[in-house]
């Protein structure tokens, strides 16, 4: 079952240009950047990022700000050395790649069970999580 918001509270836009070897920009220009295929992925590596290290910068940040959200509204104080740490994975399948995604969070000072019941419920309010459940494999670690 697709999940719409009832209000669409922000939007973001980039345009590619030259695929997995192009560049990618903002239409304000404000966020421009090189992309380059990784030697793993057959290309020749170099300078430049690609859309699984974007995906995982979103990711990780977006699911902090969630993990934030939900210590806050469990009462349970986080430092600021708190971290999520995301690898995403590509490989193939019958039809073509899928991605994989292990979230690490590290909560420094927080009691290991809390942690983990943090990161639960952050997994359950993250876009980035509802938008891959049910389609990308997700593991979560407590650090």
């Amino acid at each position: 079952m697709t999940v719409v918001p009832e209000k669409i509270l922000f939007e973001a836009q980039m345009t590619a240009t030259g695929g997995r070897e192009g560049k990618a920009h903002s239409p304000d220009g404000g966020f421009a950047l090189t992309l380059s295929l990784p030697k793993e992925l057959g290309g020749p590596g170099g300078e430049g990022t690609n859309p699984e290290q974007l995906f995982a910068a979103g990711y990780a940040a977006c699911f902090l700000g969630a993990v934030k959200l939900v210590a806050r509204q469990r009462k349970v104080s986080l430092t600021d050395d708190s971290s999520v740490m995301a690898k995403v994975g590509m490989g193939p399948i019958p039809t073509g790649y899928a991605l994989t995604v292990e979230l690490e969070v590290a909560l420094p000072g927080v009691e290991r069970a809390i942690a983990q019941d943090i990161v639960e419920g952050a997994h359950q309010r993250c876009p980035y999580s509802n938008a891959t459940r049910g389609n990308v494999d997700v593991k979560l670690t407590v650090a």
